[in-house]
């Protein structure tokens, strides 16, 4: 049977049933506060106008003329720009049209199906940045916490846009979003704290804010002024308006502005790490209009605050860290000390459950239960571990996956019973064998969420189409959410990875010894060494190699020999003196090794490894042999590469793309010492703070944002100081 797509609705035919696919960008139409021109390349001649053209720009008439024929200097300040990535980047210029003239701010960019598009705004008159920037950007890279920030950045977008209503609204990972911080005027009603179901921003739209960074809607009852004609005459299709300034807002969006009170919105998207973490949403309660000036300003300012969102978000991921290698050096100084890793894993409570803000955990190994805080009983815990199994077979993976749920007993209902103890579970697989898991426990928490209006009436249809409206009342609605317990974060999934892969590398390390003490054993804990995925080495007091995985084999790639002893190993290493030099003098002195490896790949590029080598210690101090654990660096060296890249672009020379005079590049030097300092800050702490198979990504995306915010910088200066001219 095959399957026959959605149809997605046109611009402005969409119901609340099929809005997640109406074609906002195909609007067809603009705002009124501006005019939009199609020019056709290489003759400049105008193919498309919105209606009011000859009105605003007191010409007449538009379509069929060539920029020549206009009166002013749109063409000559156009030209320099017309080389640059107007695909994915706009410029916008200052210019002079029409008899009498008028000032106007052009922004021109390239749609994606052709022609050159001009979007001309009346012009206000140019004012200085450097007030509102620098001591912005000193209050956002001071903030020290997540609400800080968010709260002095709702601060500062309400000092210096005047809106009426200034609010940071952060996604969650379902796509609800929340009103994290907010500054009103004293008269409104408060929305701090309210949340509003995914469904009000469909992904389109969302797909369309990490495009186009900054969104004016100037008057929410305007009248949308449509393209003529509405079809471009180069190929016959509607106008890709995915990075217009002017373009139409959906009518749905018009009309859940209008059920709101709402007159006027500025919209700035906060982009971290290549995702929409949140909106700053500016609201105004009459029309108003911002000009392209204080835009840019807001859109720098946005970038900064999501650069130090980045940060602040990988500091709380490096304090996890912290916690996690403690617990890690006293499992390692158990398994040297006495085997007894188990106890020592939950001898400090706190430091296995407080990273994950758990109640309570615990350990299935090798058919025991040992646990600490409230948890299940054992009965109950080791039937978890069976749904755990079942889970993974489902799944069908050939790699242990963590399972994170803040609702067991809505997942499986059989566990209802547990609700008041393990509605939150991390489990996190200690092995690729059966029912052997680290689980962490929260209880449930009866809450109530206040959403922005009842999200399970959301559709209201009169005899009219144009009747069509979003929830009508958004007075506040409470919702009493059972059976879940507090969400998981993501830094609480990381640490619980982190923690995970530590007690997995104690246990197969505490296996691997008892493997060399116990003989008889062998059989059995082999078969756990060889399905590791870690590389593992075992060798006998002499070096004589008693197992060598199959993790290890993968490593090595091509078919070899069999290998006896550790030292017919040197010759798979890119330095084989060393690696024999280092072996000898464990071997001989009886000591633990540590270092850098790389597996020579025959031409191709060596793969780094890291070991660490043991001596196994018996009875009487009796060292009995050697466990060799390798671990791929490939991770590291990828952050390594990403915070090499970072320090050569961001302290690298940068030769300004457009042209400014002495005073205004002495004040764009003074204003990008300020966005770098923010992402060297930010660097820094993700440096040291963030998942490091996580850092390459977090440092490319501060790179980007700082090469975005130098470009909009250098922009908004050039514009400020040709305004005139």
């Amino acid at each position: 049977m095959t399957s026959v797509p959605l149809a997605s609705p046109a611009f402005g035919q969409a119901t609340l049933a099929n809005c997640e696919r109406e074609q906002i960008h195909l609007a067809g139409s603009i705002q009124p506060h501006g005019a939009l021109l199609v020019v056709r390349e290489p003759d400049n001649v105008v193919i498309q106008a919105s209606a009011n053209a000859s009105d605003i720009l007191k010409i007449s008439p538009v379509v069929g003329r060539s920029l020549t024929d206009f009166d002013g200097n749109l063409l000559l300040k156009i030209l320099p720009h017309l080389g640059g990535p107007l695909h994915s980047k706009p410029m916008t210029v200052r210019c002079s049209l029409g008899s009498p003239q008028q000032r106007f701010d052009c922004t021109i960019h390239r749609p994606s199906n052709g022609g050159l598009m001009l979007e001309l705004e009346p012009a206000a008159p140019s004012a200085d940045p450097t007030p509102a920037l620098d001591g912005a950007f000193h209050r956002i890279t001071s903030s020290s916490s997540l609400r800080a920030l968010c709260d002095e950045t709702a601060a500062i977008f309400k000092d210096i846009t005047g809106y009426d209503r200034v609010m940071v609204y952060r996604f969650d990972e379902e796509g609800h979003g929340e009103i994290f911080s907010e500054r009103r005027r004293q008269d409104l009603e408060a929305f701090l704290g309210n949340r509003y179901p995914a469904s009000d921003i469909p992904q389109i739209a969302r797909k369309l804010y990490e495009r186009n960074r900054v969104r004016l809607l100037v008057d929410v009852n305007y009248t949308p002024v449509p393209l003529q004609p509405r079809l471009s005459p180069l190929n016959g299709r509607d106008l890709d308006m995915s990075l217009s300034c002017l373009r139409s807002m959906s009518p749905i969006h018009q009309k859940y502005l209008q059920n709101m009170g709402v007159g006027a919105t500025l919209v700035c998207s906060l982009m971290v790490c290549n995702r929409l973490w949140g909106l700053i949403a500016c609201h105004h309660y009459s029309p108003r209009f911002i000009p392209f000036d204080m835009r840019a300003v807001c859109e720098a300012l946005a970038e900064a605050c999501a650069i130090r969102i980045a940060a602040l978000e990988s500091f709380a991921q490096s304090q996890s860290e912290l916690v996690v290698r403690r617990l890690e050096q006293r499992l390692i100084e158990a398994v040297s000390r006495d085997g007894d890793w188990q106890t020592a894993l939950f001898d400090g409570a706190q430091s296995l459950l407080q990273p994950l803000g758990a109640t309570g955990a615990a350990l299935l190994f090798e058919g025991q239960v040992t646990t600490t805080g409230d948890v299940p009983a054992t009965q109950r815990i080791r039937e978890i571990g069976t749904w755990l199994d079942s889970k993974r077979t489902e799944r069908a993976s050939s790699r242990p996956e963590n399972l994170v749920t803040a609702s067991l007993t809505i997942d499986e209902p059989a566990f209802i019973d547990l609700r008041s103890v393990a509605s939150g579970v991390i489990a996190v697989p200690l092995s690729a064998s059966p029912g052997e898991y680290l689980i962490w426990f929260r209880p449930e928490r009866v809450t109530t969420v206040t959403w922005g209006g009842d999200p399970l009436k959301a559709v209201i249809i009169g005899d009219d189409p144009s009747d069509l409206s979003p929830r009508r009342s958004f007075a506040q609605w409470h919702q009493l959410v059972e059976g879940k317990s507090d969400p998981w974060s993501l830094a609480e999934i990381s640490s619980a990875r982190m923690i995970g892969e530590t007690v997995a590398d104690v246990a197969l390390q505490f296996r691997t010894v008892r493997m060399v003490i116990a003989q008889d054993q062998l059989e059995t804990i082999s078969r756990q060494v060889t399905q590791s995925e870690q590389p593992v080495i075992i060798a006998d007091v002499e070096g004589r190699i008693l197992l060598l995985n199959e993790a290890f084999e993968q490593q090595l790639r091509a078919p070899h020999p069999h290998l006896p002893h550790l030292r017919d190993l040197g010759s798979y290493f890119t330095s084989p003196a060393d690696f024999r030099a280092n072996l000898e003098d464990m071997l001989r002195n009886k000591r633990s090794w540590r270092g850098e490896l790389q597996i020579d790949n025959k031409g191709a590029q060596p793969r780094s490894l890291m070991l660490r080598a043991d001596p196994v210690i018996g009875p009487h101090d009796r060292v009995l042999g050697f466990v060799m654990i390798f671990s791929d660096l490939s991770d590291r060296k990828a952050a390594e590469s990403a915070r090499t890249r970072f320090q050569e672009d961001i302290e690298g020379p940068r030769r300004p793309s457009l042209r400014l005079d002495s005073s205004a590049s002495l004040l764009y030097q003074e204003l990008a010492a300020s966005a770098v300092a923010n992402a060297q800050l930010a660097a820094l702490e993700v440096t040291h703070g963030a998942e490091i198979s996580r850092m390459p990504e977090m440092l490319d995306s501060i790179r980007s944002s700082t090469s975005r915010t130098l470009d909009i910088l250098e922009h908004l200066v050039w514009h400020t100081s040709h305004s005139d001219s």
